[in-house]
């Protein structure tokens, strides 16, 4: 765990593009907040390998929000319970439950249903909060943290050219 951070510093660091770290938080934040063993979390988890994303990022932001998840549960279920109770839905509900395809998304869990339409909902605007947060560290605190005297002195010591030099 504490490899995975110091990675992502290293990435908040480099040339690593804002946008891979930004859509590996958001990514990491869907498969947190839902119910882990869900067909829609084995579709992100294939993505995040599949696209260029900070893996690191990815698998610290899913144990960040699934930690957060357990707070938010008992608020899912009322939102789930609250579309699944809605009698202006309940057609809705009764024709996609009778199609294969939505009963295997377990859409008429209650928490399965109110997780998955926060994170859905809040996927863009973390993701393009997470690209800008990046972007202003890397612009504004980055050449700060780089010009004090602690960073310069370990820059500068043979452990860490030597760790550069293994790292490759």
């Amino acid at each position: 765990m504490i490899q995975s951070i110091l990675k992502i510093f290293k990435a908040l660091n480099s040339d690593v593009g804002p946008w891979q770290i930004a859509f590996a938080a958001a990514m990491g934040m869907i498969i947190g907040l839902t119910p882990l063993w869900s067909v829609h979390n084995a579709i992100v988890l294939l993505l995040a390998f599949l696209l260029r994303v900070h893996l690191a990022t990815f698998f610290v932001f899913w144990l960040l929000f699934s930690a957060i998840a357990y707070l938010l549960d008992p608020w899912f279920h009322q939102l789930g319970l609250s579309l699944l109770n809605n009698d202006s839905l309940e057609s809705l509900w009764t024709s996609l439950y009778q199609q294969d395809f939505w009963q295997v998304l377990h859409f008429n869990h209650t928490i399965t249903l109110g997780s998955f339409l926060v994170a859905i909902i809040a996927f863009v605007p973390f993701a393009v909060a997470m690209r800008l947060s990046i972007v202003r560290y890397r612009a504004s605190l980055l050449p700060w943290v780089n010009k004090m005297k602690v960073v310069q002195m370990l820059k500068g010591s043979r452990l860490f050219q030597l760790y550069q030099s293994i790292e490759g």
